[in-house]
């Protein structure tokens, strides 16, 4: 195997039944495939594993591991805890990169063998994804996601990188404070938005879009972030967010709970003051690309 094809996947999955079948297939179709998948599956009360198992004994670098929980899951801090069950199943595998990868998704057979030649000629990349689109009324369109973002659904992490961030956090907000530690310990992260993939249920459809919008209000104090920019956040998401008005009203009460209660961060005061430094730099882009427009 080339340098390249050194990597292994993990798969947090619950009840992915609708969707884990095509997840699967395009794994093994890939042109260069992992040096093991371990898929977690986090107690699914469908039909998730039965149809996992055939695949598992048709190709041996699948691994299936199945976690007793309960009927109930904690999005965020139960996937992020199931991650790094299975990591355990490979922590000790000579690889160079390490994907979380969830199990309802598609993508080229080339997406890996692209994503990581990429990864490979860029030694500061750390955290690294595609683009990914969800299906909408008028078909599928891609997420806006910031340059430096990479999609939590499908994220690559050099192995330096991955151990000196100390892994992911078995907490909601794992996918915010890993960026915020790479790119403070000086690794860049980003999202490629010539390399896609497709999410094929959407963001929200699990735990509830109120409840989602609650959850990144939450996420965002505890990942140490602007409130300049958190309020301009609400404010666009009482405007254009799902549902209508009450998205931002329930984001900005995700936020007032822990603040309130003066909850301990994720991140360090140094990490904290750098995301917010991050954040207000997009504020600022966007003021001189309005003022420039203007003035154009």
């Amino acid at each position: 195997m080339g340098k390249v094809s050194k990597y292994v996947i993990v798969s947090p999955v619950k009840n992915e039944a609708k969707y884990i079948e095509e997840t699967i297939k395009s794994v093994v179709q890939q042109t260069v495939k992992p040096l093991r998948w371990v898929i977690v599956d986090d107690d699914s009360s469908d039909r998730s594993v039965e149809l996992i198992r055939p695949f598992r004994e048709q190709y041996p670098w699948i691994e299936l591991v199945q976690v007793k929980r309960g009927p109930t899951r904690q999005t965020g801090s139960a996937e992020a805890s199931a991650f790094n069950r299975g990591y355990e199943f490979v922590r000790t595998l000579d690889f160079d990169y390490i994907v979380k990868l969830d199990g309802d998704l598609r993508f080229e057979k080339d997406y890996f063998e692209e994503l990581l030649n990429r990864c490979e000629a860029d030694a500061g990349l750390g955290i690294a994804s595609g683009m990914y689109f969800e299906k909408g009324k008028n078909g599928w369109k891609a997420v806006k996601m910031p340059h430096y973002h990479a999609a939590g659904a499908s994220k690559v992490l050099k192995k330096p990188c991955f151990e000196m961030i100390g892994g992911f956090l078995a907490t909601p907000g794992w996918d915010s404070v890993d960026e915020i530690r790479a790119q403070y310990l000086g690794w860049r992260t980003r999202h490629f938005k010539d390399l896609h993939f497709f999410h094929l249920k959407n963001e929200g459809s699990g735990m509830g879009l109120l409840q989602t919008n609650h959850m990144h209000g939450k996420i965002f104090y505890l990942s140490g972030g602007s409130k300049p920019f958190f309020f301009l956040k609400v404010f666009h998401r009482i405007l254009f967010g799902k549902p209508f008005f009450l998205g931002g009203i329930w984001m900005m009460a995700g936020f007032l709970k822990p603040f309130l209660t003066r909850k301990q961060l994720l991140v360090t005061a140094g990490e904290a003051r750098f995301y917010r430094r991050l954040l207000n730099a997009r504020i600022m882009g966007v003021l001189h690309s309005l003022t420039g427009r203007r003035c154009a």
